[in-house]
C-alpha cells in the first residue's frame, strides 16, 4: 500500500460524499451557478461539473474549501481497522 496517498476506493468514498453534499447545498439554494460560483470562488462551468457529478478532476482540497465556503463545516473522521 501507497502510504503518500488515500487508497482509491476510500479516496473516492470521500470524494463522492463531498460532491453529494454540494450538489443537494446547490439545489437547495436557489442559487444561480453565476452567483454560485461567486460564493464558491471558482467558475461557473465548475459549478456545472459540481451539479452534475463531475468531480473526478478536482482535487480532494478543493473540494473540501468549496464545502466549507458553501457553510457545510467539512469534518472528517478517522476509525481504526
Amino acid at each position: 500500500m501507497n502510504h503518500d496517498n488515500l487508497p482509491a476506493a476510500e479516496e473516492a468514498d470521500i470524494r463522492a460524499a463531498i460532491t453529494a453534499a454540494l450538489e443537494r447545498w446547490l439545489r437547495q439554494s436557489g442559487l444561480t451557478q453565476t452567483a454560485a460560483a461567486d460564493l464558491l470562488g471558482t467558475t461557473q462551468a465548475r459549478v456545472s461539473e459540481i451539479k452534475h457529478g463531475k468531480t473526478s478532476q478536482f482535487s480532494l482540497d478543493l473540494l473540501v474549501r468549496f464545502a466549507a465556503r458553501a457553510g457545510l463545516q467539512p469534518r472528517l473522521t478517522l476509525t481504526a481497522p
